[in-house]
């Protein structure tokens, strides 16, 4: 009976072994999928925490005046290669000139995250090396800063010195069309930031095809720029970050409401500021101050910022304005009113979770907003700036940058544009009639 027994046992096992070996040979069951569920390659590189190898950037040596030329206001040697020892540090009283200094960052990542400095292993949480060859270069960067220029040559559009910005729009153009690698993809795999809304603007069309690093889509139109190839980049704040926000109850620690300082006589989508001026002023738990950014009224919004739960954000003359920025990382909750905005690394981030949103139609409505804040519960408050409080990092500028800071975070969505860059590219290589759809 016991050797009847172990047969049987035996003939059933060789069975299950038979039939399980028929199913996976079929393709019937897929055994990774049942013993190897969590199991994910590890692929080497620095960027991304360490899933994606760093992206590969060839950085164009221009002449000083397309750049630090601008900080300093005595001469330098024009044709002096701009390197990591000699880099100008940003001026410590830039005055609004700050906020749109993306491009100064962005090169000076590149100069720190040089393949010549720190070798082809990189470092930690870098999401971009700067590269010697430009055939081995996944995109191009071209350190001009654009901003800069057209707030230091003629600002106001009228002044004489507006030219200089001109000619160097003209003499960046002239450099790039006589390049190889801009001929070889008409420019679509350059990154050229072009942060304020008056960047670039004599030559735009010009360059209209490249990766553009800007604060929002108010001036141009969809076709100069969009967000399916141009990346949106978080102003420079221009408040002191809060660093030692530990209050062991930070709801009552700021007993008001909602705080705004700045101008209400705003041109296009800031228009809204002056309907929110009429409706918020004269509210219990409401700061509404009206003023101009000045070094004064900078340490007024810090106090401000510090001790409210939200901070309004409406729009300025476009649909973006730096006094978000500074809300995040005063970590006070942002109250955003632009019908029109585009928001930085938002496939990577939900601002929801740390940020309130009105229509302008809304936001106009007497109580309507101030009703909707006050509603919220302290728990639902505490979960968005404890939220702030982590993602307050991503917006930070640095030198020397950081793991998951402002400029390692950019690189990374220039990153994510380079599909579409490259289909872009194929496209137009075949196309009789380019962009029929438009």
């Amino acid at each position: 009976m016991k050797q009847i027994l172990s047969k049987s046992i035996l003939y059933f096992v060789v069975f299950v072994l038979f039939l399980a070996g028929s199913l996976v040979f079929m393709g019937r069951i897929d055994y990774r999928s049942r013993f190897f569920a969590n199991w994910q390659p590890c692929l080497r590189g620095g960027g991304g925490g360490g899933h994606l190898p760093a992206l590969k950037v060839y950085m164009y040596d221009l002449p000083r005046r397309f750049n630090v030329g601008m900080l300093t206001h005595h001469g330098s040697n024009d044709d002096l290669p701009v390197t990591i020892k000699n880099l100008p540090p940003w001026p410590a009283r830039s005055g609004l000139n700050k906020q749109h200094s993306v491009e100064y960052w962005m090169m000076a990542s590149l100069l720190y995250y040089s393949e010549s400095r720190i070798g082809g292993g990189g470092v930690s949480g870098q999401e971009v090396v700067r590269v010697s060859d430009p055939e081995s270069a996944d995109v191009f960067f071209v350190p001009f800063f654009s901003s800069l220029s057209f707030n230091v040559h003629g600002k106001d559009m009228r002044d004489p010195d507006t030219e200089f910005d001109k000619q160097l729009q003209v003499d960046i153009i002239k450099i790039l069309s006589e390049s190889t690698y801009w001929k070889r993809s008409s420019g679509r795999d350059h990154v050229i930031p072009v942060h304020h809304p008056n960047a670039f603007r004599f030559m735009r069309d010009g360059v209209n095809a490249s990766i553009l690093i800007v604060a929002d889509f108010g001036r141009p139109t969809h076709i100069q720029s969009n967000l399916t190839k141009d990346v949106v980049a978080p102003y420079v704040h221009v408040v002191n970050s809060f660093l030692n926000d530990e209050s062991s109850d930070p709801y009552e620690s700021r007993p008001n409401l909602l705080f705004f300082r700045g101008r209400t006589d705003r041109k296009d989508e800031g228009k809204v500021r002056g309907a929110l001026a009429r409706v918020l002023n004269n509210t219990k738990g409401v700061i509404y101050d009206v003023g101009r950014a000045s070094d004064e009224g900078i340490q007024e919004s810090v106090k401000g910022m510090r001790s409210s739960k939200f901070c309004l954000n409406p729009a300025g003359d476009t649909p973006s304005s730096c006094r978000l920025f500074d809300a995040i990382v005063s970590h006070c909750v942002p109250v955003i009113v632009s019908d029109k905005i585009e928001l930085p690394y938002e496939d990577e981030l939900d601002y929801s979770e740390f940020s309130i949103f009105f229509s302008d139609e809304e936001a106009s409505k007497p109580n309507y907003m101030v009703d909707k804040l006050q509603g919220i519960s302290k728990e639902k408050w505490l979960a968005m700036w404890r939220r702030l409080k982590t993602i307050a990092p991503h917006f930070e500028y640095q030198y020397p940058p950081k793991n998951e800071d402002a400029v390692n975070m950019i690189w990374r969505q220039v990153r994510h544009k380079l599909p579409a860059a490259k289909l872009a590219h194929h496209r137009s290589r075949r196309l009789k009639v380019p962009d029929w759809w438009r």
